[in-house]
């Protein structure tokens, strides 16, 4: 059954995987950055953003000494943005290094590589034989094991780590792993997967007794909640008010935001201009943006009057984004 797996995986693969940019190279550093950019992100998503950070940063070297503002402008929108703060921890580190490191151990001690990466970019850049475990990856597992357990669980990750191992081809570790994510991400899809399409159904232990749309089993997810926020879009001679998250921020240390209403308790709201809705993990928002006036700061020194024209090179949060481009401050990307 292994080698039955392996052969018709990787003819499959061969046939119909997707062209997308990080597979036209076989240089570390670009694979990398797709790796960590694809992390809870979707591809479609992820494509215009790889190809606009790499004509910003090209190599280690401009990622290493790039400033953190122009960084974070760059990553903004693909949210987790610790990612961007330790992809270049790391690069300054293979910078001195002197040399992109083909060992998986050493690439899981670099700043932000966990288990997956790291395999990710060993087997793919190096041909390490070391199998990769994603949510893709798992569900794959979970259904051609028929595994019953919470996927969620330390114990079934556990043996479905061992059973990727026994399938990996060693040979080929890289495009093995290759073949098993895109397996997961356009056939064996979370529901419905496309059974009458998949190489290996025949070796799928869920399918011979009916439990593809059952399987993987998870723990149920915390209930959502939803919130409201009120921004103020405040503008003067050419400006707009903004105020910018600490550097010791929880969440998205860095970035630039519109402020909300108890920040200008004496700002003068004109009108409403629009609403969104923006989610984040479990929280939906209805974000409410108002047109405002107020002539003087606030004496406590958070908000700054920013140039209007200089929007577009600032990290903004994705709802100040979202907010501007209701307002026409800025264009959509």
């Amino acid at each position: 059954m292994i080698h039955e797996i392996r052969r018709n995986l990787l003819a499959w693969y061969r046939e119909h995987k997707r062209d997308l940019p990080w597979r036209r190279t076989d240089d570390p550093y670009r694979i990398w950055i797709s790796e960590v950019m694809l992390q809870q992100t979707r591809v479609a998503a992820v494509i215009p953003y790889y190809e606009r950070f790499l004509t910003l940063f090209p190599d280690l070297a401009a990622l290493a000494s790039a400033a953190e503002q122009e960084l974070l402008a760059a990553w903004a929108g693909l949210g987790y943005y610790s990612r961007a703060r330790n992809l270049q921890k790391a690069a300054r580190a293979i910078v001195e290094l002197g040399q992109f490191p083909a060992d998986y151990g050493a690439l899981r001690g670099l700043p932000g590589v966990g288990d997956y990466t790291a395999a990710a970019v060993a087997s793919i850049a190096f041909g390490g034989a070391h199998a990769v475990l994603d949510g893709n990856v798992l569900r794959v597992l979970s259904r051609v094991a028929a595994e019953r357990g919470d996927i969620k669980s330390q114990l079934v990750r556990s043996r479905l780590r061992v059973l990727a191992e026994t399938l990996l081809d060693r040979r080929r570790p890289g495009e093995f792993n290759q073949a098993l994510m895109e397996l997961g991400a356009t056939v064996c899809v979370p529901k419905q997967p496309m059974c009458g399409q998949c190489p290996i159904r025949l070796q799928c232990q869920a399918r011979r007794v009916g439990l593809e749309n059952q399987l993987p089993l998870s723990g149920a997810r915390p209930a959502a909640s939803r919130r409201e926020r009120h921004l103020l879009a405040i503008e003067n001679r050419g400006r707009i008010l903004l105020w910018q998250r600490p550097p010791d921020s929880r969440r998205m240390a860095g970035f630039w935001e519109l402020p909300e209403r108890e920040q200008v308790p004496g700002a003068e709201v004109v009108e409403a201009a629009g609403r969104f809705r923006h989610s984040i993990v479990n929280t939906t928002y209805l974000v409410v943006v108002y047109r405002a006036a107020q002539n003087r700061l606030p004496h406590d020194g958070a908000l700054q009057w920013v140039a209007k024209r200089s929007l577009g090179d600032l990290p903004l949060s994705t709802t100040a984004k979202k907010a501007l481009i209701l307002l026409g401050k800025i264009n959509e990307q």
